[in-house]
């Protein structure tokens, strides 16, 4: 049997519906977004004014401005709280962005 599936974009400003997704970058940081050619043509008239006095940085690669990783004892304690709390953590290995959140909240 065949099948097929449809992924409809929807527009993340207004909720019409979405025809292209933009990409861009700020302070280190890559964003994407769903919109519309309205909305998508907005954004860019809207950039155009900073991105045309900008220097384009070609080869480089977009880094977030993320902390540094967390000691071995982080980690240990980390996944024993996860334990504890119902939440299944590997022995080794990263431990996911959701549970560190969720122990450093609780913490």
């Amino acid at each position: 049997m065949a099948r097929k599936t449809f992924v409809e974009l929807i527009d993340d400003l207004d909720g019409s519906k979405a025809e292209e997704s933009v990409s861009f970058a700020l302070d280190g940081v890559a964003y994407e977004i769903d919109l519309s050619k309205e909305n998508a043509d907005k954004l860019r008239e809207e950039l155009g004014e900073w991105t045309s006095r900008a220097r384009r940085v070609a080869g480089r690669r977009i880094r977030g401005t993320g902390g540094s990783p967390a000691s071995s004892s982080d980690s240990a304690k980390i996944r024993a709280w996860a334990r504890e709390n119902g939440h299944e953590v590997s022995d080794r290995g990263r431990i996911p962005e959701e549970l560190r959140q969720a122990y450093y909240a609780a913490n």
